[in-house]
């Protein structure tokens, strides 16, 4: 079995693994305690509209994905405030809006060989080092954030009021949550896939 690590593909999907295992869970138990476990299943539908318009543009992918999903994660916490009891509608909307665009981009650049399955499926032993290297500074970056601020977001997952009160800027803590979510996507839909990172 350890055999399998004198190979570098295999160095690198094992850090790529160890590094998304750091960070993913720490995002996933405030998304499932905020009751927006579906916003993760929506930003990487959105995502793929970003792979694909980076791709038809002729630039980056992932540096597409991050500015689309970005402004999906804003656009969704407003959203949010706008129709508290009507969230689902809207990440719903969103999903089929990212879904459709990929597909628009995808079919309008066919001449230049744009192909999203990489992207819809992932592929672990493909990860690049520039991924690997991604994932770890993202890694380091969500725990050291919440190292510090672990407190002030249990206090507005919980009950926003009593963060409000308290003085907490809870739409602005709410609004850098979901992009900090949205950019932890981004570098991992080539290695997980859109499909599949939501879980």
């Amino acid at each position: 079995m350890f055999r399998l690590f004198q190979y570098e593909f295999m160095q690198r999907a094992f850090f790529a693994i160890v590094a998304m295992s750091l960070f993913a869970p720490l995002l996933g138990v405030f998304l499932v305690l905020r009751r927006q476990s579906l916003m993760s299943d929506t930003l990487s539908h959105v995502s793929l509209a970003g792979v694909a318009f980076g791709l038809f543009i002729g630039i980056s992918p992932n540096l597409s994905t991050i500015v689309v999903v970005i402004l999906a994660a804003i656009l969704l916490e407003y959203l949010r405030t706008l129709y508290r009891n009507f969230l689902e509608v809207a990440t719903a909307i969103l999903m089929s809006l990212g879904l459709s665009l990929a597909l628009i981009f995808a079919n309008t650049g066919r001449g230049k060989g744009i192909n999203l399955d990489q992207y819809l499926f992932g592929s672990i032993v493909t990860v690049s080092q520039t991924q690997v290297i991604l994932l770890a500074i993202l890694a380091v970056v969500v725990l050291v954030v919440f190292a510090l601020f672990m407190r002030p977001m249990y206090v507005m997952t919980f009950d926003e009021d009593t963060a409000f009160v308290d003085g907490l800027p809870v739409r602005l803590m709410s609004t850098l949550f979901n992009v900090v979510t949205g950019v932890a996507i981004a570098p991992m839909i080539p290695v997980a896939g859109a499909l599949l990172v939501s879980a």
